[in-house]
Order: structure tokens, then sequence, then C-alpha cells
């Protein structure tokens, strides 16, 4: 399974207008990515990719020097609960 990074987006699929799952952010300010939206198709489910997609936006995150707000209310619950990435958590 391949994580393709579109735009504001990374996603797991054809395209970025025809995927199986995604994780979507908008970039606030060049400081902060806020996590809006994640999605996995039932197909798919069971077999971790939306932490993976997580994992994925975490290490763009850290990569530029910037935190996740995250909006989106599973990547909320993983970030709060995993010590590993409060590194990059908006006001944790």
């Amino acid at each position: 399974m391949e994580i393709k990074q579109g735009t504001n987006k990374f996603y797991v699929g054809n395209s970025e207008n025809d995927f199986d799952a995604e994780i979507t952010y908008q970039d606030n300010d060049g400081k902060i990515l806020v996590v809006d939206h994640t999605f996995v198709d039932t197909s798919l489910r069971g077999q971790g990719i939306a932490r993976k997609l997580v994992d994925v936006v975490i290490e763009k995150a850290r990569n530029e020097g910037k935190v996740i707000d995250p909006v989106c209310p599973y990547v909320k619950d993983v970030m709060n609960k995993d010590q590993s990435t409060h590194d990059v958590l908006k006001n944790a």
C-alpha cells in the first residue's frame, strides 16, 4: 500500500479524487497543520491505514518544523494518547 501526497492531503488510491483512504489538512500561517478529516473505506479498515496516514502527517510536521492542531476526532484521540507525538501536538 502506497501513501501518496496530494494537495493538502495524503491518500491511498489511484488519484486525489479517486482514493480509498485519505487524511486532509490545512496549512495555517505556515506554522500549524490543521488536520481536519480522516477517511478509510470499509474495504481497508482494520489494517492500520488510518494510523499510517496520521504518522505521515506527523512526519511532515516534524520535517517542516510545524505543529499539528488535530480538529479531526480520530487524529486528536491518537495524538492525545501517544506521548511520542506530543512534540508536534499544538498546546501539548
